[in-house]
């Protein structure tokens, strides 16, 4: 059975992907920043804790999946923060900037890394039935200027280019690489602007007028981890409910 390991699974989007692909046959771990298993996830989810901005954290993931379950097929890199308080951008203070480009860049970007590593070792070592992929989740905010978090769109920009980093990087290897950039999602980090994103919605911003769920995400990462995109690799997938069509 081939197994995944799903940053920021808590809750929220990653949640959403850890439990699709548990629906579907995968060996998932699950994982968040808190030690524990959060209290609405049964005993049966194997949970393993790791703040993907530490570097200790990240290598003691990727050596767990490797050597419980024997081979690493997918990393679904979706950890990541929004500032803790958004600010315009002229206020934007440096601590806020490192800790989210700390988190959702550097820690995608170096998680991919180790990954990658330990797949390649599968390769050289043959196992059976080998074939992983890597999927970062994005953001629509890679490309949509948001002042009062500028932070989170930078960081997201540069999880574009990891994406692209480590598409060209890998796919001569066998590793095709992939980016889920999510529009507005109904989850917990946009639940402090539900009533802006709301009127947008309602005013016509999207020509899916709705917000997304956490499944449509999982769906197109469960498409990346299945191999129906391979000859695809590198490219950006939008779940944003037409957001990023042209329109007059």
């Amino acid at each position: 059975m081939k197994t995944a390991f799903v940053t920021g699974s808590s809750r929220g989007i990653g949640r959403g992907i850890a439990d699709l692909l548990t629906k579907e046959g995968w060996t998932v771990v699950y994982s968040g920043t808190k030690k524990e298993r959060p209290l609405d996830q049964p005993d049966s989810i194997d949970y393993f804790p790791c703040d993907i901005s530490k570097t200790e954290d990240r290598q003691a993931a990727v050596q767990y999946v490797a050597s419980h379950y024997g081979r690493f097929d997918l990393l679904v890199n979706n950890a990541g923060v929004a500032p803790l308080e958004r600010r315009d951008l002229l206020d934007m203070t440096e601590e806020s900037f490192d800790r989210v480009v700390g988190i959702n860049l550097k820690g995608t970007l170096f998680m991919t890394q180790l990954a990658a590593r330990e797949m390649l070792r599968e390769k050289e070592a043959g196992i059976k039935d080998w074939g992983p992929h890597i999927v970062n989740i994005g953001s629509m905010s890679a490309y949509t200027s948001s002042i009062s978090r500028g932070e989170y769109c930078v960081s997201k920009a540069g999880v574009g280019m990891v994406t692209m980093l480590f598409a060209d990087r890998l796919a001569k290897e066998g590793i095709p690489v992939f980016e889920v950039r999510p529009g507005i999602i109904d989850t917990d980090m946009t639940k402090v602007v539900h009533e802006k994103y709301q009127r947008l919605i309602d005013g016509g911003l999207l020509p899916v007028p709705r917000f997304g769920k956490p499944l449509d995400v999982a769906k197109m990462v469960l498409a990346c981890a299945q191999g129906l995109l391979d000859y695809s690799a590198g490219q950006v997938l939008n779940a944003d409910g037409g957001f990023s069509l042209q329109r007059l």
